[in-house]
């Protein structure tokens, strides 16, 4: 909602207020400011100039060479400009001017001939096109309405000089969406008395019966109606004054009715149309439903299929308009129009939003009725359109008014408790100052024993119940102005053992060179053809959007591998040499298909890489620390081939017990083509549910050995195909009690060793807590670990 300062002034005197403290204090009492412009800062030496002699360039077909009257002197402008004729009056730059870009104007010469100064068009001036009145050309000179003073400053001719304020207005403050609302707040923020609008119509004739009749068949749909008649019509351009505040409104001016009908909305909130009477078969006004199938052609020439649940206007005959969204080509005011019919309405909220929709229609009106609009101004707005008619002086307001009204409005009574308000506000304010304020927003106050009896006016449709007045009292009153105080309580707030295991983890994560990623819940069902998940796997049973914003995320993920790939193919592809994420996020399996109840969330940890030096070992290397740090041992990789998305022969799940952990490998090189990554990546997705479950956080104290180490190496050749931790699980399981620790150093392959053949070494290291071992006592137990690894496995020492 864009409100000119100097429109708002008409209902509020805020002369001596200036903008920031204006824009400041409004934002304190509930209207958020969304930006203040000056229209006409930047704007210097531009004044109006008169048109005396249009001469043809000598060199240049498409120039013109002009003489205009600035008062003082006149001055010799080229211009190319197709719309000037001698005797308009228009906006001159002059030397040394400025436009509101910033532009500087300076004399020169346009093909030899001399040029002081430029007319200016309306896009020069800072007017957008969108709001460039009707009867100018987009790419032309701006015209001026009438003479004005020679020389006179054009900021003060177009307005340029005013602040305009952009609000953005809440949805349950429908009553916001005009001039008058806007004064309405200022006053009771700063506690001015408001204007009242006087409308008087001076002279009226004939009687509006013999020109017109309505009827409302669904009185549902169409809580009041007004009409007013006006004859003898003169259709042109607007005064300048009215264009004005349009455009810096955000409206394009179109012609005198039309624009006094946007006016209007505009000022008091209810959107008007204007009917060529003429056009309307056997003058008469019939509000009801639309024929199912019926086809309408709007003002903006587009036909459209309507239903029975959209409520029209027709006349004897025929559609005439959409009502509270947009009126028909059929019966559009146009030059030729004499006798016109205002309809001011108030229709039901929810069917010109069910319109809106359907139709794929917005507009200012059905914005408006959307939201909701107090029926009682109906009267109000017909009445002050006819005073806006009769003071232009552009046509002749017929006696009387059509009125039907078969849901009136009331005025809403609501108890309030006052020692509540204080009590939920923390404030000690007595009744005198809760009535001041409710009186400022225009609510009358009757006092009943330790309650307020509050009469709630009809304009302000969000207030119902007595925790609304709370809020009223609290943003007049001044939010800043509320105390700090401390919420009382029991307990003290602490974060749950998850929270802390989460965050150790992602500590953890971030201190190994990993950054944290966050990406939508929602992927497309692409993803799993991506992975070159098969079409029977689990993964595949998904949780679908039913209104997905489009079909890449329509679905709920079941896996945060896709999610990954596609945030390092996005950094590989914009030449990052090399990435490390992690993400821990949720995904979504659904307990049965279809979908009938919530689904299961489970908290799932993705890691991802690629780089240079970056191998399987790095992303291995990750996951040990992490599980370092949670207090998780006694876990073990086993090779897993079958894995789609993952390199056969370079991938592995974690197993802990019973349970898999998680996957971590190599991506296979499908998926890479897939997602255009032209390097190796490395992914591993870890069950974070069962990571919960299985994390230790507390610490064991353990002394210092008293007793020294033996260590013993040595070097086994097995089979290739043989795994270490084959080597590891015999080697623990006959160390008894005195094997401390083994170690692999090396692994080698080559001419000493036989084909088919690795050699692995280890450093095996002997301690008794207890005693200092013996030579003897080791030897024995190593002899045995030699044995049975030379009989389980086939392993000779080299």
């Amino acid at each position: 909602m864009f409100v000119p300062v100097e429109w708002l002034k008409q209902y509020v005197d805020i002369e001596n207020i200036d903008i920031d403290k204006l824009s400041d204090e409004l934002v304190m009492s509930g209207s958020k400011v969304e930006a203040v412009e000056n229209l006409g800062e930047k704007i210097n030496k531009i004044v109006v100039g008169k048109i005396l002699e249009i001469q043809k360039h000598p060199d240049a077909e498409k120039l013109v060479v002009t003489q205009v009257d600035i008062g003082d002197e006149v001055l010799q402008i080229v211009t190319g400009a197709k719309n000037v004729k001698e005797g308009q009056y228009i906006p001159v730059i002059l030397n040394g001017g400025r436009l509101p870009d910033g532009t500087k104007i300076k004399k020169g010469k346009l093909r030899g001939v001399v040029s002081n100064g430029m007319m200016c068009s309306g896009e020069e001036l800072g007017i957008a096109d969108k709001v460039l009145p009707m009867h100018q050309e987009k790419d032309g000179i701006y015209i001026l309405d009438e003479a004005y003073p020679l020389g006179t400053d054009i900021k003060d001719i177009l307005g340029l000089n005013d602040y305009i304020i952009e609000f953005e207005i809440t949805p349950n403050r429908p009553d916001c969406l005009s001039i008058l609302g806007m004064a309405r707040e200022t006053a009771a923020t700063f506690n001015i008395p408001l204007k009242n609008l006087e409308i008087n119509i001076k002279e009226e004739v004939d009687n509006i019966k013999d020109y017109a009749s309505v009827e409302v068949l669904d009185s549902d749909l169409c809580n009041r109606y007004v009409a007013r008649v006006i004859k003898d019509v003169e259709i042109k351009p607007s005064p300048q004054w009215l264009q004005n505040r349009l455009m810096k409104a955000g409206m394009r001016p179109i012609n005198n009715i039309v624009d006094i009908t946007n006016y209007v909305m505009l000022e008091l909130g209810q959107p008007l149309h204007a009917f060529d009477l003429e056009k309307l078969e056997e003058n008469k006004i019939i509000v009801k439903r639309a024929e199912n199938g019926e086809t309408f052609t709007t003002l903006d020439e587009v036909e459209r299929k309507l239903d029975e649940d959209t409520l029209i206007i027709a006349d004897g005959k025929k559609s005439v308009a959409l009502a509270g969204v947009m009126g028909g080509l059929n019966s559009e005011v146009s030059e030729s129009t004499k006798t016109i019919l205002i309809e001011s309405a108030n229709f039901s909220s929810h069917s010109v939003r069910t319109t809106s929709k359907k139709l794929g229609l917005r507009t200012e009106a059905s914005a408006r009725f959307e939201k909701g609009i107090d029926p009682n101004i109906a009267i109000i707005a017909a009445n002050r359109v006819c005073q806006l008619v009769e003071e232009l002086g552009i046509g002749k307001v017929v006696a009387g008014v059509i009125d039907i009204y078969p849901n009136r409005a009331e005025e809403k009574v609501v108890e309030v408790r006052p020692k509540r308000i204080n009590d939920l506000l923390g404030t000690n304010l007595t009744n005198e100052e809760m009535i001041d304020i409710l009186e400022r927003l225009e609510m009358k106050v009757t006092i009943k024993e330790d309650k307020f009896l509050v009469t709630v006016p009809t304009f302000r449709l969000d207030i119902a119940q007595e925790i609304d007045f709370v809020e009223e009292i609290a943003r007049i009153y001044g939010f800043n102005n509320l105390g700090m105080t401390i919420p009382k309580g029991n307990s003290q707030g602490a974060k749950t053992n998850g929270q802390i295991i989460e965050e150790l983890a992602k500590n953890t994560l971030n201190a190994v060179g990993l950054n944290e990623i966050l990406t939508y819940s929602f992927v497309s069902p692409r993803t799993f053809d991506l992975l070159c998940i098969p079409e029977e796997s689990f993964m595949r049973r998904v949780v679908k959007v039913i209104n997905p914003l489009g079909e890449e995320t329509s679905i709920m993920r079941t896996t945060l591998m896709g999610n990954m790939l596609e945030v390092l193919a996005r950094n590989y592809n914009r030449n990052v040499e090399y990435a490390k994420a992690f993400e821990l996020g949720n995904v979504f399996i659904p307990k049965s298909i279809p979908v009938n109840s919530l689904p299961i969330e489970k908290k799932v940890l993705t890691i991802g890489m690629y780089g240079k030096e970056i191998d399987f070992y790095s992303l291995k290397g990750v996951v040990e620390r992490l599980f370092e740090r949670l207090g998780i041992t006694d876990y073990e990789y086993i090779p897993e081939k079958n894995h789609p998305s993952f390199h056969p022969g370079r991938c592995a799940n974690i197993v802990y017990g019973n349970h898999t952990l998680g996957v971590i490998g190599e991506i296979h090189p499908d998926v890479m083509e897939n997602y255009n990554i032209d390097t190796r990546v490395y992914v591993g997705e870890i069950d974070f549910n069962i990571i919960y479950q299985i994390t230790r956080l507390d610490r064991v104290y353990k002394e210092l050995p008293k007793y020294p180490a033996m260590t013993r190496d040595m070097a086994l050749v097995v089979k290739e195909d043989i795994y270490v931790k084959q080597i590891e699980d015999i080697v623990k399981e006959n160390g008894r009690e005195i094997l401390e620790s083994i170690k692999l150093f090396d692994v080698y392959k080559g001419k000493q060793i036989q084909e088919g053949y690795k050699s692995v070494a280890y450093s095996l290291t002997y301690r008794a807590k207890d005693r200092t071992l013996t030579d003897e006592e080791v030897t024995k137990v190593h002899e045995k670990i030699v044995k049975e690894l030379e009989e389980k496995l086939g392993a000779t020492l080299r």
